[in-house]
């Protein structure tokens, strides 16, 4: 396949995955984020690594960081969008305890979610069912520096939805960032 044509693929899958977060940022009142969603994966440091480690059916940064032991582009995506728990991380006061997970503001917590369930539509197609991002989050949560309570609030949105289906936690998160405002 020309480089060409990995590039449209690779920009087409990206895009699909943003109108997807859209959607569910919409469905929240979360239209700034949805609108602005992962903006960076079509900067020259991502977009570059996505063309060339594209695979269609799994994100690039894992194939980059399979061939160099880390992904630039992954350093560069986390750093930059809120929606991700590794923005969240930071030495503590407590130097023993080294990086920790800090708490995340609800809305982002939110948009994580969606990113999450758009992520798996977007690479599993067909095969996608509700229980999907919980067996993904199932395969990495033992190693991921996330705070206790960015925790249990995402791993509460992920049962849910395997349960009671993507409106029902949409109006749930609408709920906490309108009314509520905490977890």
């Amino acid at each position: 396949m020309s480089k060409l044509l990995v590039a449209w693929h690779h920009f087409k899958t990206i895009t699909m995955h943003r109108i997807l977060v859209m959607q569910g940022c919409f469905k929240m009142g979360l239209y700034w984020q949805g609108l602005t969603h992962d903006l960076s994966k079509y900067s020259p440091t991502e977009f570059k690594t996505g063309v060339q480690y594209y695979q269609g059916d799994k994100s690039p940064n894992a194939a980059e960081r399979e061939a160099k032991g880390y992904s630039e582009s992954w350093l560069h995506h986390k750093g930059r969008n809120r929606h991700h728990y590794e923005y969240w991380t930071d030495v503590t006061k407590d130097r023993s305890l080294g990086i920790v997970g800090i708490k995340m503001p609800v809305k982002y917590v939110a948009e994580m979610f969606a990113d999450r369930v758009a992520a798996c539509k977007t690479y599993e197609k067909d095969r996608y069912t509700t229980m999907s991002p919980w067996r993904y989050y199932k395969r990495t949560k033992e190693y991921i520096t996330i705070h206790p309570e960015t925790r249990k609030l995402l791993e509460r949105l992920l049962k849910m939805l395997a349960v009671k289906g993507e409106d029902e936690v949409y109006r749930y998160l609408r709920y906490l960032i309108r009314v509520k405002k905490t977890y």
